[in-house]
């Protein structure tokens, strides 16, 4: 077994709730505000753990079209929570697909996310639910939407 990767990123805020993380190469700007009167527009922490989930199944998605290999066009990912109590106990997602794949490869990805997403050990702490809905790609003769199976 290969030693662990180590991921480091550095929070910064100040009064009032002005925060960034320093992640990469990149700043991500968030608000840290506890109960502002007026909403700043930046994302708050929950946006930011939800985002993390979805990219997670993209990359998984692009390292599935690279090992498999699984064509698709695009992906969008839809992200739900419960705001109270204030705490995540589910995690639901819709992972929408324009692909001209068949509907067991598009199972075999749905299993492959599941079982080898970075992120989705999320699960043990919260109910991660989802299923893929794909899209016929341009000119495919497939003219509805097929959603996959549920995941629990």
């Amino acid at each position: 077994m290969s030693a662990p990767t180590t991921y480091r990123v550095q929070a910064h805020s100040t009064p009032g709730g002005e925060a960034r993380i320093d992640a990469g190469t990149e700043t991500i700007a968030f608000d840290a505000s506890w109960a502002a009167a007026v909403p700043s527009g930046l994302p708050g922490p929950a946006d930011l753990l939800v985002s993390a989930f979805a990219a997670c199944l993209l990359k998984n998605v692009e390292r599935s079209g690279r090992l498999l290999p699984f064509r698709y066009q695009k992906v969008e990912v839809r992200a739900e929570r419960q705001n109270s109590p204030s705490r995540f106990i589910a995690i639901n997602y819709e992972l929408r697909l324009v692909t001209d794949e068949p509907q067991h490869r598009v199972d075999l990805l749905r299993r492959n996310l599941r079982n080898f997403g970075t992120i989705y050990n999320i699960a043990a702490v919260c109910d991660v639910q989802g299923h893929i809905v794909t899209e016929p790609a341009p000119g495919a003769s497939e003219a509805q939407s097929r959603p996959s199976g549920e995941e629990t």
